[in-house]
């Protein structure tokens, strides 16, 4: 079973910090944020990540290596400039194979259980489902909210929620994509939920979205204030 973590952002508004690390390698709770999900996607039976990257890519594929060391074999996508997430997805398509895949946003720190992911992904087929995502209540930075949910289906109508960054998806929602072009996921994501083909949950834990230094430094406050004891949000 594999996953893609997206991690191809320049990550604007994560500057300075971003001008000599690339953000998936921003850390906290003494570890770089990529590793929570390569972890975590290991402990749940994922056997290959792909990881796209632009800014600073070199800097990640010499950190992270080839998975060995967190159980999970990793291998690259490399975009010249960055293809937006439905353009880097079509990019690694090649690498991700014909089967649906999980995806999650490199930037994005949660306790959501990868286990279900897995099962999520397992269950997905087309041509009843395109896409599972993952949604959460809408935090303060973005109180409009992206979907709505109807019995498990995404609707674009009622009470919205936020995307996570946590999803499921077949390959086939992207093979209108040519590979090298930029594409954001949107207007897919719109298409497929015109035709009822995206499914949802809402999750209702913990999920931070690493976007600006001060919600990085939140979340580092929020790990450091843990017991030795205590199981890591993210783990």
């Amino acid at each position: 079973m594999k996953a893609i973590i997206l991690a191809a952002g320049r990550g604007e508004r994560m500057r300075p910090l971003t001008d000599r690390v690339p953000k998936p390698l921003l850390e906290a709770g003494g570890k770089p944020l990529i590793v929570w999900h390569l972890e975590k996607l290991a402990a749940a039976g994922f056997t290959q990540a792909v990881i796209n990257h632009a800014h600073l890519g070199a800097l990640i594929e010499h950190t992270l290596g080839d998975g060995s060391r967190f159980g999970i074999a990793i291998v690259y996508s490399r975009e010249a400039t960055a293809l937006e997430t439905a353009g880097g997805i079509a990019q690694a398509l090649p690498l991700l194979g014909a089967a649906p895949f999980a995806a999650v946003n490199a930037d994005v720190f949660s306790a959501y259980d990868y286990a279900e992911l897995a099962r999520t992904v397992a269950c997905l087929a087309s041509p009843e489902r395109l896409a599972h995502l993952v949604l959460v209540d809408n935090p303060c930075h973005h109180p409009e909210g992206d979907f709505a949910l109807r019995g498990g289906q995404v609707v674009q109508d009622g009470a919205r929620l936020t995307f996570s960054g946590i999803a499921a998806y077949h390959p086939e929602l992207f093979a209108g994509i040519a590979r090298g072009s930029k594409a954001p996921l949107a207007p897919l994501l719109s298409m497929a939920i015109a035709a009822l083909r995206v499914g949802g949950e809402h999750y209702r834990g913990r999920w931070h979205d690493i976007g600006t230094p001060e919600r990085l430094a939140v979340l580092e406050r929020e790990l450091a204030a843990l017991d030795p004891g205590d199981t890591p949000p993210g783990a």
